[in-house]
């Protein structure tokens, strides 16, 4: 009998054709799961009543072009009150389905490569990762944001209950954590791929890796505990309600139960590769593995299988072949090894593994607490003794082949070290990723090495054994709008009396704002007394003639008074383009004019687009004077230009084609210490929002809630604060699909400090207004 809290196996699960990739407990119906395979297909399972007490197929899900890779379920919403099964896939598409027909509901495009990680979230939100470096943020059918920053495949995403925080983790070795779009933390230690995350609660996570550990971390930071016990990579994890117990599964063959920290149950399966887990509501364990099958594990005596079901389970074990080349069991000397009498002594913890020698063969067993004997889990074929091949060396190592590959015709030829117990397809990986190489190269590398070494394998692997890289078989290719204004409202930016749009009433004059907001102030006077004086000390070859000044502080007096009889020139305005090249350290009088200049028509016109070439080069010149180890006169005088060249149509139209490069450098000022600049920032977030406002790029208004709630975080300066709170009720202001978003990106909860600032009343009360948006 089974001692207290052991799990045993419940039911197995037939009906994948290949590799159950994927497992994720359902909404609907009680008890049931979803499980997604190399086969295509996507599974969903209820418990049945019958006397083996396993589980029926009540719905089969199709669409994807190639192997499906990951699975998880979105929460019930009043549209769709029995939730959403959402599939990834090697088509690099993500598949979302109802309970209702086989096909998908809808398609997400987007990924470049395998999704390989999905993760849902509060409003409908969905997380991806992808192996082409990326994780996308998904809402409404729509690609919300992308979050870049790793630099190799991301295996694993998360987004955590609260504050609107995303994870991701990445062959990189890297974990990131993601607010608003952006990155703000990563996580080292683990010394190979990260594959696998879980939340414990909203300030701790674990993740596990093909360094066979696993980790727990503080949101902060910081790893407070590193669990060992695995013997190869770990593919999954699954943390139990109380979120102190977790299991985990991966290459070694085993499902390993976690309590109070240690590893106190272990459990080998008849399979090489245990790519998935799921904890099912009622408790019981579902893993999936490379045999096609799906097991539930139970502790509740009344769900275990059989007695008869229970001995097939251990003989079907006890019949596997292990290579001791994948690292399980060490290096093995079969004149060291003793004999059965080594079974006779108990042995020390759940899960020990003890060789023994039974005449010519070596037969490998684990110790079962639960049972409290040995249980043989296989024999051990192709021994380090049994090696007899010649090896050949390569920095410092040796090998069993080393290949020379010629990539690029002409280009250097490249050394490809492999052993025959590698696998092809990570070791072309791995060669791909060290030399920089195009993924595009995988299955023609893989396949060379393939076709190279035929009759040179080690040991026999399991049928449909899967590379734990691609998830493809080991030495299989992968298939691949204005009425009067009533008495007394004054424009919050300004205080000038303003018309209320339409639909506006009184009690919120502050947004939407859909007319850009820039920056007026000007003394001529002073603006050209400092360039004549910095001018005097330029360098020989940066000296203004007296003609040039002249002409500048012509174009000055025309752009600063609306009336003046004289319009700007070419050559005032190509004069004026030249010397804002000057050495950053003088060069800022000269960009005050330029922020002023960009105001007047003709000038915006001929800055910002008469030739496409020429605006991109003043935004590309602008960023260069952003970034954030630049001079902080030159960093706000920059946003300044940027936020005025709104006033004009040309402007408006170039800087919205720039939008991504122009928030991303404005958003790396967030950490600079000065008020100016950050009241320079909102105002381009402001105008940002103001031209999107009404429009349906999703992904811009997206981009517009990160950087203005990323500069929530730093910014003190309460008119800072204002406008950015004003950006964020024009991009929520009548788009539900943005108010969604808002929410799940933990919007509300970050401003809500904001409500009871009484001086200026203007933040308080437009604060105020936004989260009454968002309810």
């Amino acid at each position: 009998m089974a001692s207290p809290n052991s799990y045993k196996l419940s039911c197995s699960i037939p009906g994948h054709e290949m590799d159950v990739r994927g497992l994720a407990a359902a909404f609907f119906p009680d008890g049931a799961f979803t499980s997604v395979s190399r086969d295509r297909t996507g599974r969903v399972w209820v418990p049945n009543s019958s006397p083996d007490r396993g589980f029926t197929e009540m719905h089969c899900m199709t669409g994807h072009e190639n192997f499906v890779s990951c699975v998880c379920i979105i929460a019930p919403s009043d549209t769709y009150p029995r939730g959403l099964i959402a599939t990834g896939g090697n088509d690099h598409n993500i598949c979302v389905f109802t309970l209702d027909q086989p096909q998908p509901l809808f398609t997400l495009k987007g990924h470049k490569n395998t999704v390989c990680a999905l993760s849902s979230g509060k409003f409908g939100t969905l997380l991806s990762g992808s192996w082409d470096t990326t994780a996308k943020v998904w809402l409404n059918e729509k690609c919300m944001m992308t979050l870049q920053g790793h630099t190799a495949a991301v295996w694993a995403v998360v987004i955590l209950p609260e504050q609107g925080l995303m994870l991701s983790g990445s062959a990189d070795k890297t974990i990131k954590l993601w607010k608003a779009g952006r990155c703000e933390k990563t996580f080292t230690g683990h010394e190979d791929c990260v594959r696998g995350l879980a939340v414990v609660s909203d300030l701790e996570f674990f993740s596990c890796s093909n360094d066979a550990t696993i980790r727990r971390w503080l949101v902060t930071g910081e790893c407070v505990q590193v669990y060992y016990s695995h013997t190869n990579y770990i593919y999954s994890l699954a943390v139990f309600p109380n979120g102190q117990d977790f299991v985990s599964t991966g290459e070694d063959r085993t499902l390993r139960i976690w309590k109070q920290g240690d590893c106190q149950q272990t459990i080998r399966l008849p399979a090489q590769s245990v790519w998935c887990c799921c904890i099912l509501p009622n408790g019981d364990i579902a893993v999936g593995a490379s045999d096609g099958l799906i097991r539930v594990f139970t502790e509740v005596e009344d769900r275990m299988a059989s007695p008869q079901d229970l001995q097939a389970f251990e003989d079907e074990l006890s019949k596997t072949t292990i290579d001791p080349k994948t690292g399980d069991l060490g290096d093995i000397k079969m004149e060291d090894l003793p004999g059965r009498e080594h079974l006779e002594e108990p042995g020390n913890r759940d899960g020990q593994t003890r060789l023994i020698k039974e005449g010519q063969n070596v037969e490998a067993y684990q110790w079962s607490v639960a049972d409290s004997r040995w249980m043989k889990i296989g024999d051990v074929v192709g021994g380090s003794n049994q090696q007899t091949s010649k090896k050949v060396n390569y920095e410092g190592k040796e090998y069993d082949f080393v290949f020379t590959i010629d990539i690029n015709e002409g280009g250097p030829s490249m050394k490809l070290p492999y052993n025959v117990t590698d696998d092809p397809w990570l070791t072309a990986h791995n060669f791909l990723e060290k030399n920089e190489l195009s993924p595009m190269f995988l299955d023609q590398v893989a396949n060379f090495i393939i076709e190279n070494t035929k009759g040179h394998t080690l040991g026999a692997a399991a049928p449909s054994a899967a590379d734990p890289f691609t998830g493809t078989g080991r030495y299989i290719p992968g298939s691949g709008t204005p009425t009067g204004a009533p008495v007394g409202v004054a424009d919050p930016f300004t205080d000038n009396p303003i018309s209320l749009l339409k639909g506006q009433t009184s009690t919120n004059i502050y947004f939407p704002k859909t007319d850009g907001v820039t920056f007026e102030q000007a003394n001529a006077t002073q603006i050209m007394a400092k360039l004549k004086e910095l001018n005097g000390g330029a360098p020989g070859e940066y000296r203004l003639s007296e003609e040039v000044l002249e002409s500048l502080e012509k174009l000055l007096v025309s752009v600063c008074n609306p009336c003046a009889s004289e319009q700007p020139t070419t050559e005032q305005i190509s004069l004026l383009w030249k010397t804002s090249h000057w050495p950053e350290d003088i060069v800022f009088p000269v960009l005050d004019i330029l922020r002023l200049a960009v105001r007047h028509p003709q000038v915006n016109d001929s800055l910002c687009g008469g030739d496409t070439d020429d605006g991109v080069a003043l935004c590309n010149h602008l960023l260069s004077l952003m970034k954030p180890q630049g001079r902080p006169a030159n960093q706000m005088l920059a946003l300044r230009t940027l936020c005025n060249c709104f006033s004009g149509w040309r402007g408006r139209a170039l800087l919205l084609a720039q939008r991504e490069a122009v928030l991303s450098h404005a958003a790396d000022l967030c950490s600079v210490c000065n008020k100016n600049i950050h009241i320079a920032l909102a105002t381009l977030v402001l105008n940002y929002a103001g031209s999107l406002h009404g429009q349906p790029d999703l992904e811009a208004k997206a981009q517009c809630l990160s950087v203005a709630s990323a500069a929530l975080e730093s910014v003190q300066d309460k008119e800072a604060v204002f406008r950015l709170l004003v950006a964020l009720g024009t991009t929520v202001a009548s788009d539900q699909t943005a108010q969604d978003l808002a929410k799940s990106l933990g919007v509300m909860s970050q401003i809500a400090k904001y409500t009871s600032v009484t001086d200026p009343a203007k933040v308080g009360e437009c604060c105020q207004l936004v989260l009454k948006e968002l309810q």
